[in-house]
């Protein structure tokens, strides 16, 4: 059975996963990860995706990027995946694949979810208990998006920016919003939307997505249309 193709938006932000093969590592010394994010930034400049927060995990990796046009989320996944795997095959001696399948993607609302999708991927470390703080982890954005450090990898979308009127106003609403827990009810909608690789936001954006791709951005209803009821004579 083919596969449906994903929603494809231009300049929408894109929450992005994509697992190792059977949930096997895909990370193994400090140099995998630097090549993957060195990887990432020429491949990202190249197909016009800006990144705006990421986090490489031992198994998987998690991106919220935006691409200026159609097809180049694509584009950036798939060199990204060949080049990675090349590297990863000639360093250790192995053969094969790496990925699990296809990388799963959907749509976010900047409106709603964005920011919640900012720290649901940062966060990911502290609720995998690899660390207390997420500024602990290594392989991710946060030291950017929090703290303001150096990451030529990271750009920040409107939605964030719209936090404060100065940088350091920014990072400070930001980390605020970090050290409040997320609601169970939107890391399951999250969670769900991108294995599902459907839209994640209010009815109002996933109409917006649905009339512009003129195809359907979330669950179909199945079954016959229910009949109305015939009026009496």
């Amino acid at each position: 059975m083919p596969h449906r193709p994903r929603l494809d938006p231009p300049g929408i932000p894109r929450h992005i996963v994509q697992r190792g093969n059977d949930r096997q590592p895909c990370f193994f010394q400090e140099a995998d990860y630097l090549c993957y994010l060195q990887e990432l930034r020429e491949l990202a400049v190249r197909q016009h995706c800006v990144v705006h927060a990421y986090v490489l995990m031992t198994n998987h990796v998690h991106l919220l990027l935006t691409p200026a046009e159609a097809g180049q989320v694509a584009a950036l996944m798939q060199a990204l995946g060949r080049r990675y795997v090349r590297y990863v095959n000639d360093r250790y001696h192995r053969t094969g694949t790496l990925w699990e399948g296809r990388y799963k993607s959907c749509p976010v609302d900047r409106d709603s979810y964005l920011l919640c999708c900012y720290r649901y991927i940062e966060l990911n470390p502290v609720r995998a208990h690899m660390v207390e703080r997420p500024g602990d982890y290594r392989w991710s954005s946060h030291g950017a998006n929090a703290y303001g450090r150096p990451d030529p990898l990271v750009a920040p979308h409107l939605g964030f920016l719209a936090l404060g009127h100065d940088a350091e106003s920014r990072q400070n609403a930001y980390r605020e919003l970090l050290g409040q827990a997320i609601p169970d009810d939107d890391l399951t909608a999250m969670r769900v939307h991108l294995q599902r690789q459907h839209a994640l936001g209010t009815g109002r954006f996933r109409a917006a997505i649905e009339a512009q791709l003129g195809r359907p951005a979330g669950p179909v209803k199945i079954g016959r249309p229910r009949k109305h009821a015939e009026s009496a004579p």
